[in-house]
């Protein structure tokens, strides 16, 4: 099979090594600090383990065994032979710039680049590349190995190989791909980002609480999540840098950003991820 490289062990990073390991791909995933990917190993091993009690997926290898198959390393030049590489770093452009500079020069010319991202452009991405035609969006939802979609996006310069590679890729860990064009956003957050942002206005003005809001969506219109825990899942600080994404995208006011969801970030509430959102959380 190929080599798979990971780019960043946050939260989507390590659902696309563990997702990538357990279909038995080879993964080398990178970080800059060995206290991240330390943590990551020992959150993908506690994932595997608690796949089959929590969502009925049947794990037919033991933990241990997959996780032999992911190289945890800080050192981009082990991606050398990576046929494709997919990156998860932070939607900041000036870090994704230097990202994409170093891969460009590390990687086989015929290595293919697959960003995930949520909201920024894949063709200002691409441009970073000597590949343009090599670089492709495809944004993981998460829990990454729980999905069978991936939301594709097609650059102004994307191939119709690369396309077809990326879809074969993803149809070998059990995910069909929706292609969509580029503009800021895509389809998804575009959208979600619109519910969720106008959740929390509702709430703000105190016409509903979060759970009434979120019960609306879940027994009303039958969604599995409501709007204000898909934030909490998403992380609020996540959602308000998408949010003043689409903002300075569009310079549309439908993307303003929600004064509460400001006002929670600065203080510290961010979800599931820090324990207290518009939800308490106990582990």
């Amino acid at each position: 099979m190929s080599k798979i490289g990971v780019l960043g062990a946050g939260v989507m990073g390590r659902g696309v090594a563990q997702n990538f390991a357990q279909s038995g791909y080879d993964v080398v995933l990178i970080d800059l600090e060995n206290r991240i990917l330390e943590q990551a190993k020992e959150e993908i091993y506690n994932n595997i383990r608690f796949q089959t009690f929590f969502h009925n997926q049947k794990v037919t290898e033991e933990p241990e065994i997959i996780l032999s198959r992911i190289n945890f390393a800080t050192d981009y030049e082990l991606l050398k032979d990576a046929t494709f590489i997919i990156e998860n770093v932070t939607e900041k452009m000036d870090i994704k710039e230097k990202v994409y500079k170093r891969i460009d020069e590390v990687c086989l010319d015929e290595c293919i680049f697959l960003a995930n991202t949520s909201c920024v452009s894949v063709t200002q991405i691409a441009s970073f590349t000597t590949r343009p035609e090599q670089v492709i969006g495809t944004h993981f939802m998460n829990p990454v190995p729980l999905k069978t979609a991936v939301e594709v996006i097609r650059g102004y310069h994307t191939a119709e190989e690369t396309i077809k590679m990326t879809e074969e890729l993803l149809s070998n860990i059990g995910k069909e791909i929706i292609l969509v064009n580029d503009y800021p956003g895509f389809v998804s957050n575009r959208i979600s980002h619109l519910f969720m942002n106008e959740a929390a206005f509702v709430v703000q003005d105190q016409v509903a609480t979060p759970e009434e809001v979120d019960d609306i969506f879940k027994k009303c219109y039958s969604h599995k999540m409501g709007p204000l825990e898909t934030a909490d899942l998403i992380g609020l600080d996540t959602v308000v840098h998408s949010l003043n994404i689409l903002y300075e995208s569009y310079q549309d006011s439908k993307y303003r950003c929600c004064p509460l969801l400001l006002k929670m970030v600065s203080a510290g509430l961010y979800g599931r991820k820090s324990g207290k959102g518009f939800y308490t959380y106990v582990e």
